[in-house]
């Protein structure tokens, strides 16, 4: 293992989503999933990278009085930014297909806010990634929505799904933190724990 400082760590992923989950696997970590239902509204002054991590820092708050002294919490968020305003996940099928066709022919950003809590110690950061879409017909956006369903993801989209295929022209920045998780970031900042 190469971050032997966390052996003394019971390691909480707080999330339901499997691409975190598979991402965090990917540190070769052993972790738990354990989950709170938590308000993720946030105040409407917050913009692109303060959102996620206002949201991660509330998922974090919300385990602090049950949290043992020798658990490690991971929260994380991501949201989508275009045109100045947020893309987060879609709540019908007419919401979904209209940020795709936003998202279509256009360049966006992609923003996780991460939170790693213990009883003595927090650490908060985020990650920035530019994403530029490919012009994508109706047909083909709608082919997607009704193949995979991204009603659970920020944008309406996986970029790990065939849209991503199609779709996505050029990445700057991290391809893990559009799934989710800037996991390179996270393995750095775990070494301080």
């Amino acid at each position: 293992m190469l971050l032997p400082n966390l052996f003394k760590y019971k390691i909480i992923l707080a999330s339901k989503s499997p691409r975190r989950q598979q991402l965090l696997t990917g540190l070769e970590l052993n972790f738990e999933v354990r989950t709170m239902d938590v308000d993720e509204s946030f105040p409407a002054e917050l913009q692109a990278e303060e959102i996620p991590l206002y949201l991660s820092k509330i998922k974090a708050d919300a385990f602090k009085a049950e949290m043992a002294d020798n658990e490690l919490i991971i929260t994380a968020d991501t949201i989508v930014w275009i045109n100045h305003h947020v893309m987060n996940k879609p709540e019908s099928r007419d919401e979904a297909l209209a940020m795709l066709g936003e998202l279509s022919g256009s360049v966006h950003k992609v923003y996780t806010g991460v939170s790693i809590t213990t009883k003595t110690k927090e650490l908060h950061f985020f990650d920035e990634t530019e994403v530029e879409f490919a012009i994508l017909s109706s047909e083909e956006l709608e082919y997607y929505f009704d193949k995979y369903n991204p009603i659970d993801k920020a944008g309406s989209y996986g970029v790990q799904e065939l849209i991503g295929y199609i779709g996505i022209k050029k990445l700057n920045g991290s391809y893990f933190n559009v799934m989710g998780l800037p996991v390179h970031l996270l393995y750095e900042h775990l070494k301080d724990f």
